[in-house]
């Protein structure tokens, strides 16, 4: 981890599509917004504003009204949670006044943050990834800066009502601006609501229930001066949805069985809640220096508070009602037939347990009766027990709270100065804190007397007497109740600067960027428990990680004339390691990861662009290498009989493909419109994982096959065709969108060196010229299946006497293809057992390997939208 600051000055990078033009720094950001009409603005869809966490990722969008593609594909493509270019959202800059808002340990933005408020979101400047603006060095997934100032909001009154049939079923909002009165003063309120509960929400066994409000204020000093200060926030409690095999499916005979609830006295109950509260604040200083020059400053911050219930067992069976024992390929294999483990009463079994399945509905979710009545036996037989007695006889099942609380403050400071006509620097500083707890606690007892803050994971190794089953030496045997902290509780820790500049300059027809970018990280863990696995290296404060990192970028754009310009660019840049991924094992140490590096990151596009009169086109080809990237992972492994933190450092990958969008005007009022992407991103390399064991504390290694995995949860390729027509205040929109090559997220247990070779699947022999060759059956990545989806929306404005009244019907999934895969994940455990000895003991009945878990698209789903501004 080298503290030299690591600065690039880089080399080729290509602006997005763009038409090369002059640009002046008066043009203030309420302008810009000014200019925007509510057909143009943004808007967020759910999927987009992330509010389904328990997907691997979420939607990441760009738009640029100079690109067909890049404008389009955000809305086209989210309900299948499409991610530009396949990017992880950490490439994808977000910004609030010019302030950054990824968060300082992920990297990643989670649009819930600003769910809501679609009214403030809708002034928004995008920007490509070789783009130049006036508030950042784009990144490599592009950039978004909202402008939460009072004063730009459009003035007036806007009341708004909407039915549905997705996540939410009501959503009720209000916004008032008042615009810049007499006295220079600016004010903006907003309040919205949205809400379903278990009998309307369109998942079984979910509800929503989430208040985002909203209130700026802004005061013109003098000509040159301004201060603005705005607040936020969407208290949100949801129930969640799990993903389940195609197997569960089948048995429920729908594709949104939800395992995560069940009945408790007849009424729905569901395991995993997730409550979400993250209020944030941004003051900002305008300072128009002179007519040339302006400087914003911007002091913000936030404090977040995730919660996340999870049902959970101990020395008890599984109370998942889809767990993988209670299924009929359990008893008999039906991927294999000729398993020496299918016999004559194999069968019998499977149908026994299919009957089971297909019985009831209740028999396929979690039984909470039964789990109460287990803990109110154990309450019985341990009441009167010793100590030591009462430790064998804890809680059978209970409700634990996954929790994150982060403190996050930041000051930016952006300078704009038009250097001539044709030149343009921009500039900027930032410092940013971040202070996240994490920590577990005690939610739910389901009425059982006791519980203990030991390691059940170690019990069968150490008995109970070790020190090693304590997950907190400083308070050995702690009895838990509810509300209390048990498992593991420690702060990560993250601090940054970072400086950047960009210059743009207008020769004739061409247009250049060149930037650079250097920051400076530092991490570390501040363990809250002395856990018994690292008695001395997990309680208190880790040593400090310092990484220097920096890069840049040259893009150039010529206007060829008539219409049409090329770009061409490229860009090379040092990126510290995400704090998230830098610990070996946060819950129990406070050991970095091995051979933890910078990423070392190459992105180039070469575009084309035309715009007539009638035809508007756009094609961007593009390639982007990562290497050194570090990814983290924790699961059980069944190899060691135990939960395992795995790291993957030295990560090598590529993004690379085609993009292309294109709108031709029929008539003045219909236009036909296409857009579409293949694309490919996989890595490169097998890489070593590290990995350590829950039950002993100890650290192995072994190779991963892992290249040539993709990465997961967007479609690689996805098309749109459809037809747009707006006239006198009617728009009606009509589009066809086609999906495939949806991977999972892969395993790396599935992959590891040591279980291939378990299983015979790495084998040595001699080719033709009497070489030793090595052959390994690597298993293929689970894909989703695409297909089709058909989308449209209906509306009309009107302007009455007393302001305007516009009504729209959007419908997704017409056709209700509800088999169109929108993402998922293999499974970790092992489709074979060992022996004592670790070696291998044969297969399975059940194949883990054949039955990822997937999540797929809504069926015919549609919002109706009433809106009323005066």
């Amino acid at each position: 981890m080298s503290k030299k600051l690591s600065v690039v000055m880089a080399l080729l990078c290509l602006s997005q599509i763009m038409v090369a033009q002059e640009r002046t720094t008066t043009e203030t950001n309420d302008s810009i917004a000014a200019t925007q009409s509510d057909d143009e603005a943004f808007t967020f869809t759910e999927a987009q504003l992330g509010e389904d966490e328990d997907m691997s990722q979420n939607v990441t969008i760009l738009g640029s009204n100079n690109n067909i593609y890049a404008s389009q594909v955000g809305y086209q493509f989210s309900p299948v949670r499409f991610r530009y270019r396949a990017f992880n959202q950490k490439y994808n800059d977000i910004y609030i006044n010019g302030m950054q808002m990824n968060d300082m340990e992920s990297g990643q933005f989670r649009f819930s943050l600003v769910g809501g408020l679609n009214n403030q979101t809708r002034s928004v400047e995008h920007s490509l990834p070789f783009e130049d603006n006036l508030f950042a060095l784009t990144a490599m997934g592009g950039s978004n800066n909202y402008n939460f100032r009072a004063g730009s909001m459009p003035t007036g009154h806007r009341a708004s009502i909407a039915g549905a049939n997705r996540n939410y079923t009501l959503r009720a909002m209000y916004t008032y601006n008042s615009g810049f009165n007499d006295n220079g003063w600016a004010y903006s309120a907003s309040l919205t609501y949205r809400w379903a509960d278990y009998s309307t929400a369109y998942v079984k066994g979910t509800f929503y229930n989430a208040l985002s409000y909203f209130f700026g204020v802004e005061k013109i000093l003098n000509q040159n001066h301004s201060l603005s200060f705005s607040t936020w926030g969407n208290p949100t409690e949801r129930a969640g949805q799990g993903g389940a095999t195609d197997e569960s499916y089948w048995l429920a005979n729908s594709n949104f069985y939800n395992p995560y609830w069940g009945y408790q006295n007849g009424k729905v109950r569901n395991s995993r809640i997730v409550s979400d509260f993250a209020p944030a604040a941004v003051l900002t200083w305008d300072w128009k220096i002179n007519d040339r020059s302006k400087l914003t400053t911007t002091l913000g911050g936030r404090y977040s508070m995730y919660k996340s219930t999870k049902l959970n067992y101990n020395n008890s069976d599984n109370p998942q009602p889809d767990y993988w024992k209670k299924l009929p390929s359990a008893y008999y294999d039906v991927w294999n037939p000729d398993n020496n483990r299918n016999n004559e009463y194999t069968p019998t079994a499977w149908q026994e347990a299919y009957d089971f399945m297909t019985a009831c509905e209740e028999n396929r979710q979690i039984n909470w009766d039964r789990l109460y009545a287990s803990n109110h036996s154990v309450n019985e037989q341990w009441s009167d027990a010793s100590q030591a007695a009462k430790l064998a006889g804890m809680a059978m099942y209970y409700i634990q709270a996954k929790r994150i609380d982060a403190l996050n403050i930041q000051l930016n400071s952006i300078f704009n100065h038009e250097i001539s006509l044709n030149q343009h620097l921009t500039a900027g500083v930032g410092l940013g804190t971040n202070s996240a707890r994490h920590y577990q606690t005690m939610e739910d007892m389901l009425d059982a007397k006791h519980f203990y803050n030991i390691n059940t994971y170690a019990l069968s190794d150490y008995g109970y007497s070790s020190d090693k089953v304590q997950y907190d030496l400083n308070n050995p045997n702690a009895e838990v109740g509810e509300g209390d902290t048990f498992g593991y509780d420690y702060y990560i820790n993250v601090r940054k600067a970072n400086a950047w500049a960009a210059y743009t300059l207008n020769y004739n027809r061409l247009h250049l960027l060149v930037g650079a970018k250097t920051s400076y990280t530092q991490m570390q863990r501040d363990g809250k428990m002395r856990n018994g696995l690292a008695a001395d290296n997990s309680y208190g404060k880790s040593g400090t990680a310092h990484f220097g990192d920096g890069g840049g970028k040259l893009s150039m754009t010529m206007n060829l004339g008539k219409g049409h310009a090329v770009s061409l660019g490229a860009g090379y840049e040092w990126r510290a390691p995400q704090a998230a991924t830098a610990f070996a094992a946060p819950e129990v140490n406070n050991d970095f990861v091995r051979d933890l590096h910078n990423e070392r990151v190459f992105s180039s596009e070469l575009s084309y662009q035309m715009k007539l009169p009638i035809v508007a086109f756009n094609i961007s080809a593009y390639y982007s290498h990562i290497d050194n990237g570090t990814e983290w992972q924790n699961y059980y492994f069944d190899d060691e009989n135990s939960f395992t933190y795995v790291s993957l450092p030295g990560i090598k990958k590529a993004y690379y493909g085609v993009e292309a969008g294109v709108k031709v005007k029929l008539n003045s009022a219909l236009d036909f419109k296409a857009l579409g992407t293949v694309s490919d991103a996989k890595y490169l390399e097998n890489t070593t994982a590290n990995y350590m064991m829950s039950t002993s504390g100890e650290y192995k290694s072994t190779l991963v096959y892992n290249k040539g995995m993709r990465e997961s949860g967007t479609p690689l390729t996805a098309t749109s065709i459809g037809l747009s027509y707006h006239s006198n205040g009617w728009f009606i929109d009509l589009y066809g969108n086609w999906y495939d090559r949806i991977y999972l997220s892969w395993s790396p247990s599935l992959r590891y060196e040591d279980s291939l070779k378990k299983q015979g699947l790495i084998t040595t022999g001699v080719d033709e010229n009497g070489n030793i060759t090595t052959l390994v059956d690597v298993p293929e990545q689970a894909r989703g299946k695409g297909g089709w989806m058909v989308d449209a929306s209906v509306g009309k404005s009107m302007y009455l006497k007393h302001g305007s009244l516009s009504i729209n019907l959007s419908l997704t999934n017409i056709l209700n293809n509800v088999k169109i895969c929108t993402g998922g994940y293999e499974q970790s455990r092992s489709s074979y057992t060992v022996d004592a000895d670790g070696s291998f003991s044969g297969a399975r009945v059940y194949s883990f390997a054949k039955n990822p878990k997937k999540f797929y698209a809504y069926g015919t789903n549609g919002m109706l939208n009433i809106t009323y501004k005066f």
